[in-house]
């Protein structure tokens, strides 16, 4: 592959003058057409040490607005870093959309070195490159455009390129040990960055080798790549519409032709699914729910302090209908745990900042560092629940999603996170009780809407929907626990008897 390239490309002075201020122009022209159109682009930078990776960064930033552009550049995982999951500080890096994000030394870097320096086989490296492509899929089917450069220089252009900068007492600390005995590798570099390459160039995320020798051929390489994919995109309006559609918060009140409609009285079929296969009789009495409550909570709290001493963090997913009985089963678990130590986030609406991404973005962000418990209030199966059913995601994009959610929760249990799923089921007929309870008492009424009267007439759409995520998500990782909740006492000891296992098969 590094045979096949032109290397030794080089561009004279007077040609480069004469280009450049007109490429910078169109740079700027494009990257004011991109923020217009809301479009992110993430262009990487990898190569092999003085091929001028840092340099061509800086002058885009220069060529550029730089107020539009993300520059972030990893070394070793911060303490903060490292107490998450590996890919946590790249997606909390990605540029919103109409921002340009420029990244050196990335999700590459560690794997493409492990392999160099023998610390993993061949068939571990191919899994990391696989890891890499699905991750840079998920963005890419987002929208997102991905531009990879290989900044490359032969054997000897890198040894004399190293010694120049060794030379110079203003370069000379950018050249290390590290580097010099990279270079004595550079045989097994190449062969790692071919396989490298030949795994994860793809039409959505391609690969550019660009020879490195030579400051004025890789910058107009470069720039004219970016500028040119940048065109290219907008041309096929390959955009975020500003008029797409999004979900509202949970509890939103309904408006219009909705709220007039609230009251009507829907007519529930009874398909087959595994959610009408559970035994919603079940049940607790008071008495015995406080004896095994007051248990449950004491073994939780002593194991929750024994997952936070050895750096074991914890994520619940509460997930059900409404008034199935997500607030009580939280307000059960938190109880028993130290305040200082958990985190409960409530999933509503996006808010303009979450628009501008991924929609798994916002969940990324809230990981806790190690040792810690993050509830979510409703979570990322929003995508293929609400989104779906009430339209706000077109349907290739929710049918995508559950294997972007797969990805991303074995990225959350590999990394040696415990992860619960609780869907709290009712039946119809009890979450009905339940509404007409909530207007007669004061202090509930509150948790009451028109929008909640009005998703009782979807009640079949929204059981099809969660049958087909818990058969496409409960994977051997990370599987759901389905909680028969027509009694609350029942469901609560159910939530935190397995919440109590889960820590325990962790430790």
């Amino acid at each position: 592959m590094f045979e096949a390239a032109e290397l030794g490309q080089r561009i004279p002075k007077e040609e480069y003058k004469r280009r450049a201020p007109k490429l910078r122009a169109e740079l700027l022209d494009a990257q004011q057409e991109l923020i217009r159109a809301r479009v992110p682009v993430i262009v990487v930078f990898a190569g092999v040490d003085g091929a001028g990776k840092g340099e061509t960064v800086n002058l885009l930033n220069e060529w550029m607005d730089p107020r539009w552009i993300i520059t972030r550049a990893y070394g070793e995982p911060s303490d903060e870093e490292s107490e998450r999951p590996e890919y946590w500080r790249y997606w909390r890096d990605l540029p919103p959309n109409g921002r340009i994000g420029l990244f050196l030394s990335s999700w590459y870097s560690r794997p493409v070195l492990d392999r160099v320096n023998r610390r993993q086989s061949a068939v571990e490296f191919d899994h990391e490159l696989e890891r890499i492509a699905a991750f840079e899929r998920t963005l890419t089917d987002d929208g997102a455009v991905i531009l990879k450069f290989w900044m490359h220089l032969g054997r000897q252009a890198q040894k004399k390129r190293l010694r120049k900068l060794e030379r110079d007492p203003l370069t000379r600390w950018r050249v290390t040990k590290l580097q010099w005995r990279n270079w004595r590798l550079y045989d097994r570099f190449v062969a790692a960055a071919e396989r490298t390459l030949q795994r994860t160039s793809v039409g959505a995320a391609p690969w550019m080798i660009v020879e490195g020798a030579d400051e004025a051929y890789r910058s107009l390489t470069v720039a004219s790549t970016i500028r040119d994919a940048i065109r290219t995109t907008l041309a096929r309006g390959n955009g975020v519409s500003p008029g797409t559609k999004l979900a509202a918060a949970p509890g939103t009140p309904a408006r219009g032709k909705h709220a007039q409609r609230a009251r009507v009285a829907p007519s529930f079929a009874t398909p087959a699914t595994i959610l009408n296969s559970l035994d919603m009789s079940q049940a607790s009495s008071k008495k015995a729910f406080e004896t095994k409550l007051e248990a449950l909570q004491g073994r939780l709290n002593r194991l929750q302090r024994r997952a936070h001493s050895k750096g074991i963090s914890t994520i619940l997913v509460f997930e059900g209908g409404d008034a199935a009985g997500k607030g009580g089963a939280i307000r059960r678990m938190t109880a028993a745990l130290d305040a200082r130590s958990y985190q409960v986030i409530p999933i509503a609406a996006p808010t303009d900042e979450e628009r501008a991404h991924h929609y798994l973005w916002r969940f990324w962000r809230h990981l806790s560092r190690a040792g810690r418990v993050t509830i979510f209030d409703r979570s990322w199966y929003g995508r293929v629940l609400v989104e779906r059913v009430e339209g706000f995601a077109r349907e290739p994009e929710w049918r995508r999603a559950y294997s972007e959610i797969n990805e991303f929760e074995n990225e959350l249990v590999g990394s040696g996170i415990a992860l619960l799923k609780y869907w709290l089921h009712i039946t119809p007929e009890e979450q009905l009780r339940r509404f007409k309870a909530r207007e007669k008492i004061r202090h509930k009424r509150w948790k009451l809407t028109a929008e909640d009267w009005r998703n009782r007439e979807k009640w079949p759409e929204y059981e099809r929907a969660v049958n087909e995520m818990v058969e496409r998500t409960s994977t051997r990782l990370a599987p759901w626990t389905l909680v028969e909740a027509n009694d609350k006492y029942f469901a609560r000891l159910k939530v935190l008897r397995t919440a109590c296992e889960a820590v325990e098969r962790a430790l």
